[in-house]
């Protein structure tokens, strides 16, 4: 069973169009969740007044979620088809949510994007979309519910796709490619085995177009890169970081970590509480390293090889979306980045150019300021020193999030960069 090759999946879409409940009958299609969890899960619903939330509490485990009946925290959840085996990513579709989501979606292999057929396109399905766009989700699955609610009409399912389509085309989507699926998550048409209720569809079922998807490549041939989220001092063994190899691979020997500029010998690497050889992209590692303080580095760092290390950069340009901004953002503007693990604040230097979101193509040159919704090339110089990598080369390091005001304002992708003179 583990040896499925592995993809991380990634739900979105408005809140309350069924995310919760179509994860919750995958989830119970799939074997993850048993007929006795199940008829736990409905009890309690039909306790908490939400007689028809029994596949969404199989999310939404926080007690607050169920008594709010919203999602909030991202919940990972894993499952197993024919061909794959998929940890979900339960992205919260709430407006103040949106930073939990962009989390979930730099993780994410493929998006599969929800849209109720009887509410039709709302403003967070069209925000997420693009999010999953421009923080680089490749593949695409949308799935169109609630078709129980509109009576499985025909024509309900393809005004829904068509105004999808619209919206999805000018942000680069491929949509002549894209599985467009109507479904009931609550009844289960269409999830698992073809329904009699949409004779006219003919496409694949939901668990069908999840293994139509490509496994992704492992970038274990491009330098290592390893950005640390905590460092720990443990009893025996001295500094051990933790981290998610991002590219190359991570093996016993002698590495480099940056900003710090500073070399240690990793000694032993452990994943899931046991000692394995080397660590490949995509692994949630621990390693003892030998000749580093736990106090020298921390979360941000990078861990990389001597002959390449991880590039501390001066100043960078980048593409960006405005998400959600309560005035508009002009130059000098110094809020707080979130680049892969780091965290820091960076100010936007120059507004290059105003970007139609439409076209892609060029809308103003040097704007004084951007706002909510706007796409815009921009210069941006951090205020310490930090490491970041172009996108096209290093996609992890290479794309962030802009916080202020408690809210995420902001995503987007390094295009390019000038690195730090030692």
């Amino acid at each position: 069973m583990a040896d499925k090759p592995h993809l991380n999946l990634i739900f979105t879409g408005h809140v309350d169009h069924g995310k919760s409940t179509t994860v919750g009958r995958l989830l119970y299609e799939t074997g993850a969740v048993s007929e006795n969890d199940l008829r736990k899960l409905k009890e309690e619903a039909a306790k908490a007044g939400k007689p028809t939330f029994e596949f969404a509490f199989v999310m939404d485990q926080l007690k607050e979620e169920r008594e709010r009946g919203v999602t909030i925290d991202i919940a990972h959840k894993d499952f197993h088809t024919q061909k794959y085996y998929f940890t979900i990513i339960d992205a919260p579709g709430h407006k103040d949510f949106v930073k939990n989501m962009i989390t979930g979606a730099s993780q994410a292999d493929a998006a599969v994007l929800v849209c109720s057929a009887k509410e039709g396109i709302q403003a967070q399905t069209i925000e997420h979309a693009f999010l999953l766009k421009v923080l680089g989700v490749q593949q695409f699955i949308i799935g169109i519910n609630k078709m129980d609610a509109v009576n499985y009409d025909r024509v309900k399912y393809e005004e829904t796709r068509q105004a999808l389509m619209a919206k999805l085309k000018p942000m680069g989507y491929p949509v002549d490619k894209i599985p467009f699926i109507p479904y009931s998550a609550y009844n289960g048409d269409n999830i698992k085995v073809k329904s009699d209720k949409t004779p006219w569809y003919s496409g694949p079922t939901l668990l069908e177009a999840l293994d139509q998807l490509v496994e992704p490549k492992k970038p274990t041939e491009k330098p290592l890169r390893l950005p640390i989220q905590e460092v720990f001092t443990i009893t025996g063994q001295g500094t051990v970081p933790v981290g998610r190899v991002e590219s190359g691979i991570l093996k016993p020997g002698v590495v480099i970590i940056m900003p710090e500029n500073i070399t240690g010998e990793i000694k032993s690497i452990e994943m899931h509480h046991q000692s394995i050889p080397q660590a490949i992209p995509g692994d949630n590692v621990g390693f003892t390293i030998k000749g580093i303080d736990r106090k020298a580095i921390k979360r941000g760092s990078v861990v990389g090889p001597t002959n390449n290390p991880p590039t501390v950069v001066e100043e960078f340009t980048a593409q960006i979306v405005v998400l959600n901004h309560p005035t508009a953002i002009g130059k000098n503007y110094t809020p707080v980045f979130h680049l892969h693990t780091a965290q820091l604040a960076c100010t936007i230097t120059e507004i290059v150019e105003k970007k139609d979101p439409k076209t892609g193509l060029t809308a103003q040159k040097n704007p004084d300021f951007i706002k909510t919704g706007d796409v815009a090339i921009v210069k941006i110089k951090p205020t310490r020193p930090v490491c970041a990598e172009k996108y096209s080369e290093f996609p992890a390091l290479g794309r962030f999030a802009i916080r202020d005001m408690g809210q995420t304002v902001a995503a987007g992708i390094i295009l390019d960069l000038v690195p730090r003179k030692a």
